[in-house]
């Protein structure tokens, strides 16, 4: 139910982390859901997602008091479920997708009010080409269980060998 995640990547070997939506790209009928990441590609990240297949996520769930991380491999989606996807969009993230044509994010402006000043206008109908879209394949799930009655904490890893997935009980 979590759909607010800290990405981890590294960007010419610093480390980078940011806080992004996570999107259930299509329910789980057996086996874990199917996992998606929305950028633009005039995005930092984008970069730093071709520079490495691989990222490193975190998911903080307060009131279970349970954390999950996941190493996850990185799938280019089909363009056309990332146009499908875009379009249930609310109207100021797709005004951003094209505001990024011309201003790249993360690119410095003149301040807030010359931002809210771009955003004005119509509703876009269709998605940049810059909008893209990854599928997240967990290699591996670690989840750490903050609220146990005897007070230990529980953290336990998940590792798919190709097959199948596999559970160790860690050290918390």
């Amino acid at each position: 139910m979590a759909n607010l995640c800290v990405v981890a990547t590294v960007d010419a070997g610093e480390p980078e982390a940011r806080t992004m939506v996570l999107r259930d790209l299509e329910p789980a009928l057996s086996g874990p859901p199917s996992l998606g990441l929305f950028v633009n590609s005039t995005s930092p990240k984008f970069g730093e997602f071709r520079q490495s297949s691989t990222v490193a996520l975190v998911v903080y769930l307060p009131s279970l008091a349970v954390q999950y991380r996941l190493r996850c491999s990185l799938e280019q989606l089909p363009e056309g479920l990332v146009r499908a996807s875009w379009q249930l969009r609310p109207p100021i993230p797709k005004r951003m997708d094209w505001l990024y044509e011309d201003h790249p994010q993360s690119s410095v402006i003149d301040g807030r009010e010359a931002l809210v000043d771009l955003l004005h206008g119509p509703e876009p109908t269709v998605a940049p080409e810059s909008a893209i879209g990854f599928k997240l394949v967990a290699e591996s799930v670690e989840r750490l269980d903050l609220n146990t009655e005897d007070g230990i904490h529980d953290r336990r890893r998940y590792a798919f060998d190709g097959q199948s997935w596999h559970e160790e009980v860690l050290v918390p």
